[in-house]
């Protein structure tokens, strides 16, 4: 495939929490064989339109990292450089992680449960910092200011950081003309999108980000956005 100004974006598989209808969030859950499954088929819809990749990021949690490791083997590229980046990690859920979201909907009403899941502007409580669940006590991120890790996010906050990383990171790749491939998450890429297309915060509530359904965005030559496609079989 020639050199564009173009990226793919990718949703990890299936994850065990994903399969048990739990918040996951920072929540490091492994892929499902599901999950596995997955992956080899976003790579078998990149394989059909000839994507080829010069570079590669991921966040920090197992199922983005393990996402993209089989997509990029399947496309005989795992030999590409990946880099890791705690900024495109999923919304942190605070006081949710680990929440069944079914039961939440049961008990709280299914459109409570949305404005939890999808709005722009709520933020859970944290998470307490001695809980076995918060990522300050996980050693991935030692070497992040531990002022910068969360214990409740919106998605409001989650965009903030996922600028960031768009800003320090992709903008220079595109105009470069790099072939780039993101394995992050739902919330992480809403955010992405929100901050690139300038989505307003009532239409990001509606968009939802299928698993390992890869997204082709597009982009003028000085890194304006021009278009986004989901591609399937």
């Amino acid at each position: 495939m020639t050199k564009t100004n173009s990226l793919i974006i990718i949703r990890h598989g299936q994850s065990v929490w994903n399969e048990k209808n739990l918040f996951t969030g920072w929540e490091d859950a492994d892929l499902t064989n599901l999950g596995r499954k997955e992956a080899i088929n976003a790579a078998n819809i990149l394989k059909k339109s000839n994507f080829v990749f010069d570079l590669a990021y991921t966040s920090l949690l197992s199922r983005a990292i393990k996402t993209l490791w089989i997509t990029l083997d399947e496309l005989n590229q795992a030999w590409i450089p990946i880099r890791k980046c705690w900024e495109i990690n999923e919304r942190h859920y605070g006081h949710l992680t680990g929440l069944n979201k079914v039961k939440m909907e049961r008990e709280f009403g299914s459109d409570i449960v949305k404005n939890w899941r999808k709005s722009y502007a709520y933020c859970p409580l944290p998470i307490e910092e001695d809980s076995n669940l918060w990522a300050g006590l996980d050693s991935r991120y030692d070497n992040i200011d531990p002022k910068l890790i969360p214990t409740a996010e919106s998605l409001k906050d989650t965009v903030v950081r996922v600028k960031k990383f768009w800003i320090e990171n992709i903008v220079s790749d595109l105009i470069e003309g790099k072939r780039i491939i993101i394995s992050a998450h739902g919330n992480s890429i809403r955010a992405l999108l929100m901050y690139v297309e300038n989505i307003t915060p009532e239409a990001i509530e509606e968009i939802n980000i299928p698993r390992a359904i890869p997204i082709h965005l597009k982009f003028s030559c000085d890194g304006t956005f021009l278009s986004r496609k989901f591609l399937e079989v």
